[in-house]
């Protein structure tokens, strides 16, 4: 991935009047998708204020008294989505203003994803596809909407699968949509990701040193850029935050005691990347984790047994929510692990199952099950790597029968979804 992500133009198999199309197709399907998104968050807010019983349940009650500095009954020390809000509240209603607010941060998400995956696989896709290269814009542009509307794997309705209760709790998917912070976050949580991934080809080397399949260097601005981006992400929500710094710490150490740290220099100074993050963790600790007037707080440790309150089969689980991924990876372990960001989406989605399945919060926040908010975003990321993939083998003209295999495990995925998106946008329940 390093070498692609700066290896973009060799030749410049896109011409100016392909990438006119491909812009063209990209703003009206994002506009179109934005659209029926403030829709959906908008009747989220209008009817939140009508109980528990009321069509569109999520949490806008809460951001929007949140919003307006009022008292929600709930801690949210993470600030980004609310004061977007309110600077939407200056000019409309409250209800419509966290609704824009949360549009808003879900298009940026897609954008992040278009650019990520024209740079990827953009001009490689462009080469396959020949004198009909304007097609590859619009793959990919139908490929980075489609990604926000995959879902978990389920059954039609009247049919169950063993010890699976619900088709979203205990499976869970990687785009919640009656959750706006954690669809708020999600552009913040791409880049960081995104740049995590390039720093992970060229940090060992130090800066503007040449790294392993790296042109360039790293500079310091990209750690910058990282730093600035996980710190969006985590005073957005931070659960993304929790498991890239899992993951990262891993990593990190793993490669720290295997060069006998004489790599201890480079390692450090990606670790002061995370120390913005870590003050405002510290900060959200306080407000969130700390027990007060007596009660439990903290983080407590278990096998599975919050999980276990909601799914009764936890391996059948994980193969529903990442059937897609776990193929792509039978087909491509050998070669593909060694791309750098394919084999992180696999590392930052196997730390976001331990959180899920080992910890918990104490306390009255218990069957919250809030651990799986870092986990949806593992499933996201195993879902984006794998798309990552999948474009590549359009364009490397994979075999047949097993093209045809990978994208019908991507659809399968796709249409759950669309029909998923369809019930909760028609009120329903989204458990």
């Amino acid at each position: 991935m390093g070498v692609e992500m700066r290896k973009v133009s060799e030749g410049r198999i896109w011409e100016k009047r392909d990438r006119y199309i491909d812009a063209a197709f990209f703003i009206v399907l994002l506009t179109a998708v934005s659209g029926i998104m403030l829709t959906l968050f908008w009747r989220q807010t209008v009817f939140c204020w009508e109980g528990g019983g009321a069509p569109y349940q999520s949490d806008m009650k809460a951001y929007i008294l949140e919003m307006q500095g009022l008292d929600s009954g709930y801690s949210f020390p993470y600030p980004i989505f609310f004061k977007l809000g309110a600077l939407f509240h200056l000019a409309a209603d409250a209800n419509l203003s966290v609704a824009l607010a949360a549009m808003v941060l879900n298009s940026l998400s897609i954008v992040t994803v278009k650019l990520a995956l024209n740079r990827l696989t953009g001009e490689r896709l462009a080469a396959s596809f020949g004198r009909h290269r304007p097609w590859a814009g619009i793959l990919i542009s139908v490929a980075s909407v489609a990604l926000f509307f995959t879902s978990m794997v389920y059954p039609p309705e009247g049919l169950y699968l063993p010890g699976i209760k619900y088709n979203y709790l205990g499976v869970f998917t990687g785009n919640p949509f009656h959750n706006a912070t954690y669809m708020a976050a999600r552009p913040f949580a791409v880049l960081a990701f995104l740049w995590y991934v390039k720093l992970l080809d060229v940090y060992e080397k130090g800066w503007g040193k040449k790294g392993e399949g790296s042109e360039e260097g790293v500079r310091p601005a990209d750690y910058t850029l990282f730093s600035f981006f996980l710190l969006l992400a985590t005073m957005t929500k931070p659960s993304f935050t929790l498991v890239l710094v899992g993951a990262a710490g891993l990593i990190m150490a793993y490669r720290l005691v295997r060069a006998s740290f004489r790599n201890f220099i480079p390692t450090v100074q990606l670790g002061i990347c995370f120390i913005p993050t870590f003050l405002h963790l510290l900060y959200q600790y306080r407000g969130v984790f700390v027990p007060q007037e007596g009660q439990e707080g903290g983080i407590g440790f278990c096998l599975g047994e919050v999980w276990g309150l909601y799914c009764d089969n936890i391996p059948l689980a994980v193969g529903l929510a990442m059937g897609f991924p776990i193929l792509m990876l039978l087909f491509h372990f050998k070669e593909e692990m060694k791309d750098t960001l394919y084999r992180f989406s696999w590392q930052f989605y196997g730390m976001g199952f331990l959180m899920n399945f080992f910890l918990y919060e104490r306390g009255y926040r218990k069957p919250d099950f809030n651990f799986s908010w870092g986990y949806m975003y593992g499933i996201f990321f195993g879902m984006f790597g794998a798309l990552v993939l999948l474009l590549k083998d359009t364009a490397g003209r994979r075999r047949p029968w097993l093209l045809a295999l990978e994208w019908l495990a991507f659809l399968w995925h796709l249409t759950c979804g669309i029909y998923y998106f369809w019930k909760i946008f028609r009120g329903g329940m989204y458990y």
